[in-house]
């Protein structure tokens, strides 16, 4: 099942490549949402073989999944693959320069039932895909004008 948003951000690419790759920053905001997020590699710069591991409660139970930077091209994409006991995920994260002050964010999560109990909560969600699809693109615009909204406090 595939997933995807695009928003238009009002500031330059490098500006907001710098946000979405500031690991420390996603760390602790997924910190204060309530999650486990724990460093899984010894890389001091980020790139391909950067990991994390965590653990969240979702729909009352605890969940843990290891995420893996694939692969990492600045300031254009960064390409993610999570695994946990039941689904695994491959995320892309791309930007694109639609002008000097201007950018395209793209984000797609593809998900992959590993067992059937994940294959039948999958199948419920394509049946509500609409309303999931909704609410995901509305995460991804609230964290874009978060991050315009940023650009506008610096200049």
């Amino acid at each position: 099942m595939n997933f995807s948003a695009r928003e238009d951000i009002e500031a330059p690419i490098e500006f907001v490549f710098g946000r979405v790759s500031d690991f420390e920053a996603l760390e602790r905001r997924a910190l204060r949402r309530g999650a486990e997020v724990e460093r899984a590699d010894k890389l001091s710069e980020p790139g391909p073989g950067m990991g994390w591991r965590m653990a969240f409660t979702l729909r009352g139970k605890r969940r843990k999944m290891k995420v893996e930077m694939v692969s990492y091209d600045p300031p254009n994409v960064m390409r993610f693959h999570t695994n946990s006991p039941n689904v695994s995920f491959d995320t892309i994260v791309e930007l694109v320069a639609l002008s000097r002050g201007r950018t395209q964010l793209s984000f797609v999560a593809d998900v992959h039932p590993k067992n059937l109990g994940a294959r039948l909560v999958l199948q419920s969600l394509k049946l509500a895909k609409s309303s999931v699809t909704r609410r995901f693109e509305q995460r991804i615009a609230t964290y874009a004008r978060e991050l315009e909204d940023r650009y506008s406090q610096r200049s």
